[in-house]
């Protein structure tokens, strides 16, 4: 049932919009999430190859993040299909998503839209371990090194020597390699940045682009801040529109729907499907749909729930995770 009603949603959409619809869905449920990765690239060609042609392709997106090359190429794949690519942002589209949203000719942001900061966390071999898990490494933000050394430098007024000794100390409880790799990752996000504003069909002026970058990587203090649609076009400059009433509840309509079917609002809780049984389960965390098909991202597992001393131990086991063709 759900299939037909979000086939009635994006044939509307695009009769309106004079367009071809595909939705991208990455799940931030509780326990179960999926991210923007580069297994996705394949998924979108074979949706692409079943598009019938159209001048624009209105890209349905809803995610918290993930890999930031993944935009890059994805974006450019859309574009060999199509002479105009939009975003349309029913809520959330923060970090890689935003950076697709950049290579876009327009965002189609609701009231509920919002993007973020482009600037990522970083994670290698050469960063802090975490206390809590020796076998994992805490993730270095890229605006808290800046940070940290700006306000050495602004509040302390701090000469050049000074400043070395400040970074030396950053050196020494952060592995050079690792104040290495954040650099790297701030020049790559603003390089991309730059590639994907240059990709529009109508490209905007040097100091506009530099200001949209600057803004992104730079002047917002928190990775989790959320930027409006009324920010985007009056403080940022980003290429905001806003749907029509009738569009903006269709829109959202979509959204609740895909909301719904991943139960993106529940938490992922193994215990609900093992009933004190050893379970097999299959679960969707993440879909790229259009009009001709569906891809789901499943986890597949067995779950058991045990009892020890009137105690009850939950065992889950992920033994396959990955993109499953539906139709």
């Amino acid at each position: 049932m759900a299939r037909q009603h979000r086939l009635e949603l994006m044939n509307e959409i695009g009769r309106r919009r004079n367009s071809a619809v595909i939705c991208y869905i990455t799940g931030d449920r509780e326990n179960l999430s999926t991210r923007i990765a580069p297994d996705v690239i394949p998924v979108f060609y074979r949706h692409l190859e079943m598009l019938p042609v159209r001048q624009r392709i209105d890209l349905f997106l809803y995610t918290r993040g993930g890999d930031v090359i993944t935009p890059w190429r994805l974006v450019q794949l859309i574009r060999e299909y199509t002479q105009e690519f939009c975003v349309l942002v029913p809520f959330r589209s923060y970090s890689a998503g935003t950076l697709i949203c950049l290579g876009a000719d327009e965002i189609l942001m609701g009231r509920m839209g919002e993007l973020g900061p482009i600037d990522p966390s970083v994670v290698n071999a050469y960063n802090p371990p975490d206390p809590s898990n020796p076998a994992a490494r805490i993730p270095v933000n890229i605006e808290d090194v800046y940070s940290y050394l700006t306000l050495a430098g602004e509040a302390t007024r701090l000469d050049s020597e000074a400043l070395s000794g400040v970074f030396s100390v950053l050196a020494e409880k952060i592995h050079p390699l690792a104040l290495g790799n954040v650099h790297r990752n701030y020049l790559l996000i603003r390089s991309l940045a730059h590639k994907l504003l240059d990709l529009r069909r109508c490209s905007l002026c040097r100091e506009n682009v530099q200001r949209i970058v600057d803004y992104l990587t730079e002047k917002l203090y928190a990775h989790n801040y959320t930027i409006t649609r009324r920010e985007a076009v009056e403080e940022i400059g980003l290429p905001v529109s806003y749907p029509d009433e009738d569009l903006e509840k269709i829109i959202w309509s979509l959204y609740q729907d895909f909301a719904r079917e991943l139960q993106l609002a529940n938490p992922f809780d193994p215990r609900d499907i093992s009933a004190g049984r050893r379970v097999e389960f299959n679960v969707p965390a993440g879909v790229v749909e259009s009009l001709l098909g569906r891809d789901y991202f499943i986890y597949s597992g067995v779950v058991e729930v045990k009892l020890f001393n009137e105690e009850s131990q939950v065992n889950v086991d992920i033994l396959k995770q990955g993109w499953q063709m539906v139709d």
